[in-house]
């Protein structure tokens, strides 16, 4: 992605923090032996600040956007799109056998910084973003 240095360095944090998710989904917590890295409360308002700081560049979000505008902001919808299910899925297992509560909260957060990253891309691009309008 053609994106500036502060974003590149969210993203890789972000994409390190998948990585203790996917650990700690695989281990099963009454056979690991393995002490999993951390995931903090920390992390998941590093997420909501982030958010906050785009936010107060963005115009106020007044209908529902359609993914695209340009690739990089296309790309990132696809990306909030399969955060979604993997939320949903990893809500799913926590109803089988239970998973962190982190673990749900990163996720969700997530995939709404993954919108306000892409509706910031746009921006960035000076790609119009398009509104939905349902048929009547």
């Amino acid at each position: 992605l053609d994106i500036d240095v502060r974003m590149q360095a969210q993203l890789h944090e972000i994409q390190d923090r998948l990585f203790t998710i996917g650990s700690h989904l695989a281990a099963d917590p009454e056979k690991n032996k393995m002490q999993l890295p951390d995931l903090l409360d920390s992390d998941i308002e590093k997420l909501e600040h982030w958010m906050d700081v785009m936010d107060e560049q963005l115009p106020a979000l007044t209908a529902f956007i359609l993914p695209g505008g340009h690739i990089n902001a296309a790309h990132t919808h696809v990306a909030r799109c399969i955060c979604r299910r993997a939320e949903r899925m990893a809500v799913t297992l926590d109803e089988l056998e239970g998973v962190e509560a982190r673990v749900l909260m990163y996720l969700n957060r997530l995939s709404d910084y993954l919108f306000v990253l892409s509706r910031k891309l746009a921006l960035d691009k000076g790609a119009a973003e398009h509104t939905w309008t349902p048929r009547n």
